[in-house]
């Protein structure tokens, strides 16, 4: 028999009874046929992602950072969509066996797009094109309107010499930038297998670009645009379509150089225009009409000044970041250099190459046609997208 509760103590523990709602038993039955369809549902989730999301494991003596982490979206979608994107996924360089990732599996207008560093970038483009357009404007402007009436023959052959080289100077350093490879790190080679060649010692620490899929080397930072990322990158330049980085950065500064130098010469040559046809005739200082001349020269200085500006104030930002042996997204992002920082003549001889001399001004130094059709046949990293 049950002890009997005092009154009051009968009372409490009768409300608190009452308070509690009751819910009907669940049977056993039904808790094991739950219990089985999520083991059998796990089950076949893991049977094919397993396997992929063991190679994305890093082993205990390679201490990963925070950011290096698997993707493995691709793994889990696999495994619900079946053998159509085991094929995607298959080809997925962290996820992939390592015998099965080969570059030369690609089609072959994936081979062709590789051969030339390019940027398909819809803006880029665009303003690529733009730069290539104004300087024609310029061109055509002091050639046809200013120098070819002139009177004064040296004065004409000098300056057309000089304004045309510094064109053609200034339009090859934009092509040098725009198609070299500014230091792009091997997409998808954060593989077991190039790790495990690393030889890491223990407690070496290593960084995995989440986006690209590639392990990211000391001052590289990645871009959104060019989807890559790029050794000791200062920032992308949509004028010339590409990233400023370690391996195109002194054509980029040779591109502000020259662009500098040629709007100052065309502000130049538009005010001795205007003086000499506002002392004589407007009729015999050009072979245009006096209103075409002036709209035609008024855009030019329009352009001159504004080019002059924006490339002046960036070489200037560009010679101190070199010095200086530090980036633009660096100094913005205020980074405390884990570098030994070069002092300034050495950053500047890293930059252009050897010892001063003009193969420093000069576009064209280290570019061989030859060189590079045998690189583009070969696939070789530098000309790879």
């Amino acid at each position: 028999p049950e002890p009997e509760l005092p009154p009051g103590e009968a009372g409490r523990a009768a409300s608190s009874s009452r308070s509690i709602p009751t819910f009907p038993a669940v049977p056993r039955r039904l808790l094991r046929g739950i219990s089985l369809i999520d083991v059998l549902l796990v089950f076949l989730i893991s049977r094919r992602g397993e396997q992929r999301l063991q190679e994305c494991i890093v082993h205990k003596q390679y201490p990963i950072n925070s950011m290096f982490h698997c993707d493995l979206s691709l793994c889990l979608q696999e495994s619900r969509d079946g053998p159509a994107q085991e094929k995607r996924c298959k080809h997925h360089p962290l996820l992939a066996d390592n015998e099965s990732y080969d570059s030369s599996s690609s089609s072959s207008e994936a081979d062709m797009a590789e051969r030339v560093w390019f940027i398909r970038d819809g803006c880029g483009m665009v303003c690529a094109i733009m730069t290539w357009l104004l300087v024609v404007y310029a061109d055509f402007v002091v050639t046809f309107v200013m120098l070819l009436p002139s009177k004064d023959f040296w004065y004409s052959v000098i300056n057309g010499v000089l304004f045309n080289c510094l064109a053609v100077l200034a339009l090859s350093s934009h092509l040098r930038t725009m198609l070299t490879d500014p230091g792009a790190v091997p997409k998808g080679n954060a593989t077991k297998e190039y790790m495990d060649n690393l030889q890491l010692k223990p407690g070496e620490v290593i960084y995995k670009c989440p986006k690209c899929c590639s392990i990211k080397p000391e001052r590289a930072h990645h871009c959104s645009i060019c989807k890559r990322c790029i050794r000791k990158m200062d920032h992308h330049c949509p004028w010339v379509n590409n990233c400023v980085g370690e391996k195109n950065q002194r054509f980029f500064v040779l591109f502000t150089m020259y662009i500098a130098l040629i709007s100052a010469h065309a502000l130049v040559l538009c005010g001795f225009q205007f003086f000499s046809c506002v002392r004589g005739q407007w009729t015999e200082c050009s072979d245009f009409s006096p209103p075409v001349t002036v709209i035609l020269m008024i855009f030019l200085c329009l352009e001159g000044f504004l080019f002059l500006t924006f490339t002046a104030v960036m070489f200037g930002t560009q010679i101190h970041s070199i010095c200086n042996d530090e980036t633009e997204i660096e100094r913005l992002k205020s980074e405390k250099p884990t570098w030994e920082r070069r002092l300034r003549w050495e950053g500047m001889k890293s930059v252009f190459g050897g010892q001063p001399s003009l193969l420093w001004i000069n576009p064209f130094a280290g570019f061989r046609i030859r060189r590079l059709l045998l690189r583009g046949k070969k696939g070789g990293p530098e000309f790879s997208v």
